[in-house]
């Protein structure tokens, strides 16, 4: 009798830990998401490979440039688990669920739902903690539980070790909700998230990070509206470093003194001294290609030369980021600006040409993919 009030007791306690049992998954389930050995089901989306490496199993990111990696596949519902530790103290980065293929419009990041990795010398405030903070960036959203009246979700205590010790972070997400656990205990929850199905990323955001043991469990998909799920893989590469000019040619004898890296930015100041020493073109020769990019025309800027099709600042307002995705077939260009396609008649184009910026005035440029 006593050993079966023991069994009844044990699977009593089973089930009151066990509420969903889609989420009990047993531990031999988990797969590794990370190889440690590479960058196998990864994908660079606006970073270099000098950003990331591997050691020791780990996966090491420099923070620079800002940006991302993603995997090469879409999850929906499943649980993640890694360790990480920054390098150096006010460290920053974090993980992204749920996320697009590339990243937001003037951003160097996805839409996505971000679970924050802060190192604790960053320091707390009335919108951000350090220790697990889970948020909607760039057009996603979220229902926090645990807010402060807005989309963010904050921690019930703090948990996480500084640097250089290791944190270990559990990540649950099903059906559009998700928690988080700090070095055991769950201490952040959101749910009716969108998207909710989408890439998973990491961050380099300016701080040494090392990420290891990370692998995951997918849970069984359930149905998912169209508007809840990310943006699938279109095919797009980025053709800027963020660390320097590598892939890119002026046609100044003076070099690209007026263009310089800033981070995930590429700037051009609008002071050459002739529309040839503006110029700014990829080394890459494409073919029929489509493209993305980002400008945002600073004071003075009259018009962007694309193509041979000169974009004048009434159709780029001064100070704000606006997105222009194109297509190249044979000698025809169609273009897009935020989302609208400009009408009137483009000039023919060459179908082979190099991607090749024209600047009239100050402008910095983000997030340029080809394809």
């Amino acid at each position: 009798m006593f050993r079966s009030a023991l069994l009844l007791v044990s699977f009593s306690l089973l089930a009151s830990l066990c509420t969903n049992p889609a989420i009990c998954a047993d531990e031999q389930e988990f797969k590794p998401l990370f190889n440690g050995k590479d960058l196998r089901g990864w994908v660079l989306v606006n970073t270099p490979p000098q950003t990331w490496s591997v050691k020791d199993e780990m996966l090491i990111c420099t923070g620079k440039p800002i940006g991302e990696i993603r995997t090469e596949r879409m999850y929906q519902n499943f649980i993640l688990e890694v360790e990480w530790r920054h390098m150096v103290p006010k460290g920053n980065s974090g993980i992204f669920i749920w996320a697009d293929d590339i990243t937001a419009k003037g951003v160097p990041f996805h839409r996505s739902v971000e679970v924050q990795v802060l190192e604790n010398a960053y320091g707390q405030g009335d919108g951000h903690t350090t220790h697990g903070d889970i948020f909607p960036i760039h057009g996603a959203t979220m229902t926090p539980v645990n807010g402060r009246g807005g989309s963010r979700a904050f921690p019930t205590e703090d948990r996480s070790k500084p640097s250089p010790e290791w944190n270990h972070y559990r990540i649950e997400c099903q059906d559009g909700r998700v928690s988080l656990a700090v070095n055991g205990k769950v201490v952040t929850r959101g749910s009716d998230a969108s998207p909710r199905k989408g890439y998973i990323c990491i961050e380099s955001e300016g701080g040494i990070v090392h990420y290891r043991n990370m692998k995951l469990i997918e849970l069984p998909d359930t149905p998912v509206a169209a508007e809840h799920i990310a943006i699938a893989n279109r095919g797009y590469r980025s053709i800027y470093t963020g660390l320097d000019l590598t892939g890119w040619n002026t046609e100044s004898a003076a070099g690209p003194s007026h263009w310089t890296a800033q981070d995930w930015v590429l700037s051009y100041d609008g002071k050459a001294p002739t529309p040839v020493d503006a110029i700014l073109s990829s080394s890459e020769v494409l073919e029929n290609h489509s493209f993305i990019f980002d400008i945002r025309p600073g004071k003075g800027f009259e018009s962007l030369n694309l193509c041979n099709n000169v974009l004048i600042a009434q159709n780029l307002k001064i100070g704000e980021w606006h997105r222009l995705e194109g297509s190249v077939h044979d000698q025809t260009l169609t273009l897009k600006i935020d989302g609208k396609a400009v009408s009137g008649e483009l000039a023919s184009v060459n179908p082979a040409d190099t991607l090749r910026f024209s600047p009239v005035g100050p402008a910095d440029f983000a997030n340029i993919y080809i394809r």
